[in-house]
């Protein structure tokens, strides 16, 4: 199974700026070896979606309501996204839980909601600095495992995705060692598995750019790569190769 390269441009671009990376993308998809998925912002995807029409890459979006219709201001409807042509929702994404306090009841909803659409979650977890100092790490990601997909089911491995973003690699230019992401990545897969009983494919996001992402890509249980910053330019195909 080819590897995902996934693109979060947060909220980074104009919509002028997505559309014209987007179709930029487009014409260097062919070049990318891995499977290819943009997430732009919420005014962006209707435009990015038309532009993507006949194209390698799969749309994404940054997040989604916990149901389709209702009185939730400012909210996204997961079946919106769905007709809209989106294929991957992120969900769960620390700067979520950190700056809009997102807890674990509400992000476990949205997964539940996304499935229903079928909608592909990427569902984040991670540690932050204190809590890898302290020896935590694995506790923790253990914890929101199993608060985010409590009695979430799943009929295939290709219906949820989990992303391993250590809080304190995001932004920071201090990416993960690739060997220790592998390890957590089984131990994550091995984790999900016992709750999901279906092995999910367990991805890497935190401080990818083109000097580390090959490295990570050649790990066996990484499936692909959440970047971020390093997604922001034309050559972000140029990860996988």
């Amino acid at each position: 199974m080819s590897k995902l390269l996934i693109a979060n441009w947060k909220m980074q671009l104009s919509r002028k700026e997505a559309l014209s990376l987007a179709k930029k993308l487009k014409a260097r998809a062919k070049k990318c070896p891995a499977k290819m998925v943009i997430c732009p912002d919420f005014l962006s995807l209707q435009p990015v979606s038309a532009s993507l029409k006949n194209s390698a890459i799969e749309l994404g979006a940054q997040d989604c309501a916990s149901s389709n219709r209702g009185a939730l201001t400012g909210e996204i409807s997961p079946f919106d996204l769905r007709s809209l042509g989106v294929k991957y929702v992120i969900l769960g994404h620390s700067e979520r839980r950190e700056k809009l306090g997102e807890n674990e009841a509400l992000i476990s909803a949205k997964i539940k909601a996304a499935l229903a659409n079928r909608l592909t979650p990427i569902v984040c977890v991670g540690e932050n600095l204190a809590e890898k100092e302290a020896g935590k790490a694995k506790s923790v990601l253990v914890g929101q495992l199993r608060a985010a997909l409590k009695n979430v089911k799943i009929k295939s491995a290709n219906d949820l995705i989990i992303a391993y973003e250590p809080l304190w690699a995001i932004g920071t230019g201090q990416a993960i060692i690739p060997a220790e992401a592998e390890i957590v990545g089984n131990f994550l897969t091995v984790e999900a598995a016992k709750i999901l009983q279906k092995r999910v494919r367990v991805i890497y996001g935190g401080s990818v750019d083109s000097q580390n992402a090959s490295q990570f890509l050649r790990q066996k249980h990484l499936a692909g790569l959440l970047v971020g910053g390093a997604s922001l330019k034309e050559d972000f195909y140029k990860l996988c190769c």
